[in-house]
């Protein structure tokens, strides 16, 4: 089988339901070849934390204190109910694109390591709360992960990559894709939102049915 989807490292939603994809596949034995496409949520957001969560939240979504707290809460239950540790009120939130960028060059480096990456730079935006904007952090996400601490500077200093993560976001584009997580199983079957662990099972099960029948 094969997968590849959509996805942000400032989107709580994409680490939850690529942990759910990731532990419905170890359950039912299913190789897969899965693959991570860039996806900007908020394109051209600073590299500087511009404010509280619970801020960004209401203001962007339309809602009260109250009501961006309960949101909060929401999400780090589900990450919770995923065997994630997230702590959503306070995260940082910064540009990814150097993230994204990072993450191409792992997927040119053998061993697995983007896969790697992914969830170490997951694990520093929502558990660590760190701004992913800052190259520190990458770095660190990166020497966490046994990729060559020199490369990685070089890739970071310059625009290595971009053009990789545009070509990315511009066949969301073309695909129709709005909101992430977005997967695409096998060429076929598309598969929106942050599944739980048993709704994945559940769809995974079904494609295999269609393919044998």
């Amino acid at each position: 089988m094969e997968i590849f989807f959509w996805s942000d490292y400032a989107c709580p939603y994409c680490y939850i339901g690529e942990t759910n994809l990731k532990a419905a596949l170890r359950e039912l034995g299913l190789p897969c070849d899965l693959k991570m496409r860039s996806f900007e949520l908020s394109p051209g957001a600073s590299d500087s934390c511009p404010g509280p969560t619970r801020d960004l939240i209401a203001r962007k979504y339309g809602l009260s204190s109250e009501q961006a707290d309960s949101s909060i809460r929401r999400i780090d239950r589900m990450a919770a109910e995923a065997g994630l540790t997230v702590d959503f009120g306070s995260t940082r939130y910064t540009s990814t694109f150097d993230a994204h960028r990072l993450t191409k060059y792992a997927e040119t480096q053998p061993g697995g390591k983007a896969d790697e990456l992914g969830e170490q730079l997951f694990r520093s935006g929502f558990t660590l709360c760190a701004e992913l904007a800052d190259h520190k952090v990458l770095l660190a996400a990166a020497r966490a992960v046994g990729l060559e601490e020199d490369a990685v500077r070089e890739v970071l200093a310059s625009d290595a990559f971009a053009g990789d993560v545009r070509a990315d976001e511009q066949a969301a584009h073309e695909y129709g894709v709005a909101g992430v997580p977005y997967f695409v199983i096998d060429g076929e079957y598309a598969v929106p939102g942050a599944l739980g662990r048993e709704e994945w099972i559940r769809v995974l099960k079904m494609i295999l049915d269609r393919k044998v029948g």
